[in-house]
């Protein structure tokens, strides 16, 4: 717990010390984020659902918990009307938005900008369950197409959008496979994340309600909606099934969800183990932002005439901040990528007097790039020094407790795992079909040689490094000849691998020849 506090500690330092001080005198929190709190650095990892009505947020939520929870409200119809920040408590019970964002505890004071209009629509769910020991999750309002719902909120939605993808580790998008459309106010609301798209996953939600081909066919449109919206040149992790508890009214395609499901949590259960990593990187980020805007604010202060001519000159100024963003690239080595968007800053700068910007400060601006020169890379040994030291966390309970062990976790009694639980050899079964085979591939003294042994091995159509192992498996006395038991033992992890599975790294003591297992060293 040590490490974590210095961690924690570490980054807290570097911030209020190196970054604050630069973003105060630039007006960075008028322009970008509040400033960053104690408990910005110190709370448990948060992940953010949006996604249109009906997607399924809020059955996700109680898929994960096992747990119906405050506020919770789920129909075909728009529910979920709040933000909900579903969070761990000893007691079960509700805390209001008003209450909540003068709590120094929580993470949420610097919400209290967005008004009573969002306030009244925000709400703390808490409950004393295992899985909200470990994160957070904040629900939102399901997202209707339409302007009339984006005028009727009374506030910024895309903005808390903004604001939460900022502070959040995952940000889970949510489509229902039978409505694939992207609404105008779900369009600017995946564009306010624009420059976390590390922290995107997309799920397809309901899959289990189409049949195959179907399928394929809502994946590629999916993509292609995606493409449209998200400007990143890397393809979007989407996890396709059915997060309900509820029988799945399709099983064509069962284990693909349940991989899916699988590789989805194991996502899930390592963010509180990244969630240091996470932070360092969000501060990268607003570190790099930062020290742009200086850069932007300085030079507005800088053209400005001292008497004449201010207004004239503060609106050229904004018409021309596109070539001013590639005159302070060109000038200072920046990325494209690390300033901000051009239309929204220009409509930001309509409202303020440039004659009360601050000059540039070279110790400022020398004190960030000291920070991220030479501070963070010590600060990144510590975590991995921590991560070495300390047990690993992971997200416990819930839906991730029923795949841990057992007869459903994933994979049990497939592949090189099928026949672990029986008293017969598995490969047995299909023997005698193998002992045909083996006796067309002239054994002497009861052995074929590896030569004739390749020249079945190789029908199979896998690459030589693929056989290589499977021969290292199956050659269990090591004397470069099969027996008929270690080649129908070939044949086994032949088909294994065809069927898709993978092969094992060692053989298991379950497919061990009944032959072949005293003489053959115990397995650790």
């Amino acid at each position: 717990m040590d490490a974590v506090q210095t961690v924690t500690g570490g980054l807290r330092s570097l911030y209020q010390r190196k970054v604050l001080p630069l973003e105060e005198a630039y007006r960075f929190h008028e322009f970008h984020s509040p400033a960053l709190e104690d408990a910005d650095f110190e709370n448990k990892p948060m992940i953010l659902l949006v996604g249109q009505y009906s997607t399924g947020k809020t059955t996700f939520i109680r898929y994960l918990l096992e747990q119906d929870f405050p506020g919770m409200r789920i129909g075909p119809e728009p529910t979920t009307d709040s933000f909900i920040a579903v969070m761990y408590g000893e007691t079960e019970g509700s805390t209001p938005g008003n209450a909540l964002v003068v709590d120094p505890k929580k993470p949420f004071r610097k919400l209290s900008r967005f008004g009573n209009a969002f306030l009244n629509r925000f709400m703390c769910s808490q409950l004393p369950n295992q899985v909200l020991k470990s994160i957070s999750i904040i629900d939102s309002p399901g997202i209707l197409s339409g302007e009339k719902q984006r005028i009727s909120r009374g506030y910024d939605f895309c903005q808390v959008l903004q604001w939460f993808a900022e502070r959040v580790d995952r940000i889970i998008l949510l489509f229902d496979a039978h409505k694939l459309d992207i609404s105008d106010e779900f369009s600017e609301a995946i564009k306010a994340f624009r420059g976390q798209d590390d922290k995107i996953r997309v799920v397809l939600n309901k899959a289990d309600q189409v049949d195959t081909q179907q399928l394929m066919r809502v994946y590629g449109a999916l993509m292609w909606s995606l493409g449209k919206v998200i400007n990143t040149p890397e393809v979007l992790r989407v996890y396709i099934g059915s997060f309900w508890a509820q029988p799945l009214q399709n099983t064509d395609n069962r284990r693909l969800f349940e991989a899916e499901a699988q590789d989805l949590f194991r996502d899930i259960q390592s963010l509180p183990q990244k969630a240091a990593v996470r932070k360092l990187n969000d501060l990268i980020k607003r570190a790099r932002l930062a020290k742009v805007h200086a850069y932007i604010i300085s030079y507005l202060k800088k053209e400005m005439p001292n008497v004449f001519g201010k207004e004239n000159k503060k609106r050229e100024l904004i018409f021309r901040l596109p070539e001013i963003y590639v005159q302070l690239q060109r000038e200072y080595q920046i990325s494209a990528g690390d300033f901000p968007e051009v239309k929204a800053m220009q409509e930001q700068l309509e409202n303020y007097d440039f004659t009360k910007f601050h000059s540039l400060k070279p110790k400022l601006i020398e004190a960030v790039d000291n920070m991220l020169t030479n501070k963070i890379s010590s600060l990144m040994s510590l975590i991995s020094q921590e991560e070495m030291n300390m047990p690993t966390q992971m997200v416990q309970g819930g839906a991730f407790d029923g795949t841990i062990e057992g007869p459903f976790n994933q994979g049990y009694g497939e592949g090189a795992k099928e026949g672990a639980d029986e008293e017969e050899w598995v490969v047995a079964k299909d023997k005698p079909v193998y002992d045909e085979l083996f006796y067309t591939l002239s054994p002497i003294n009861g052995k074929i040689s590896g030569v004739n042994a390749k020249k079945e091995m190789v029908t199979s159509k896998l690459p030589n490094s693929v056989l290589g192992k499977i021969w290292k498996l199956a050659d269990c006395d090591c004397d470069g000849m099969l027996d008929e038991e270690e080649f129908a033992l070939a044949k086994h992890l032949i088909k294994i691998k065809l069927d898709g599975y993978e092969l094992p790294n060692s053989l298991p003591p379950h497919l061990v020849p009944p032959s072949h297992r005293k003489s053959l060293p115990k397995a650790d």
